[in-house]
């Protein structure tokens, strides 16, 4: 099953018994089903006939549905922000445009994928409207965040303008993350990412 950044982690074991949790193992379900089928598809009994577990251990452990999807969230927030930071620290603080690339490079290559299901985060905006929505606040601060991060690497780039920058740059990866889902393999225009955004670059660079 796709998951939004490879394959599904390997679930902790309860020392006790030698199994995983429950409350890990309705996560790990809760992640593959709503990246892949969307939340609002995805109901409770599913998750738990899936999980192997009883509809009382879901409840023990997330008090609603909706405050399971926005766990889900923040599992998913933190891992991008691990990957994106480790790229970061792989190409050295000091090249800034070098980390950024070949994170655009690894969305170009995931977008590619045939059952590539774009950005679980921008999909729960869109799911949910109401910004009140538990997990509609996760999908909101993480976007957020990653403006001003996207920013700041462009100021560190010594761009001419680093908020326009960034602004632009975040609307070629949310583009890439909506047109991976409906060209799929092959990526569409999401192919066009990295030379786009070298572009991009390359005209708040010029002196």
């Amino acid at each position: 099953m796709q998951t939004p950044f490879g394959s599904t982690p390997s679930l902790p074991v309860n020392p006790q018994t030698g199994q995983p949790r429950a409350a890990d193992k309705i996560r790990r379900t809760a992640r593959e089903l709503f990246y892949a089928e969307g939340i609002r598809a995805v109901g409770v009994d599913e998750i738990v006939t899936r999980a192997g577990v009883t509809k009382p251990s879901l409840y023990r452990s997330f008090p609603s549905k909706d405050e399971l999807a926005a766990a889900y969230l923040r599992d998913y927030d933190a891992e991008f922000w691990q990957r994106f930071e480790a790229r970061l620290d792989k190409a050295g603080r000091d090249n800034p445009r070098a980390g950024l690339m070949d994170f655009l490079q690894n969305l170009n290559d995931r977008a590619s994928a045939p059952d590539y299901r774009g950005c679980g985060l921008s999909n729960t905006a869109v799911e949910y409207p109401d910004d009140a929505h538990p997990a509609r606040k996760v999908s909101e601060d993480h976007k957020r965040k990653l403006r001003l991060k996207l920013a700041e690497l462009a100021a560190d780039m010594g761009a001419d303008d680093p908020k326009q920058l960034g602004d632009s740059l975040m609307l070629l990866i949310e583009g890439a993350f909506v047109s991976g889902q409906i060209f799929h393999a092959g990526g569409g225009p999401a192919r066009a990412l990295v030379a786009a955004a070298k572009r991009l670059i390359d005209a708040h660079l010029k002196t």
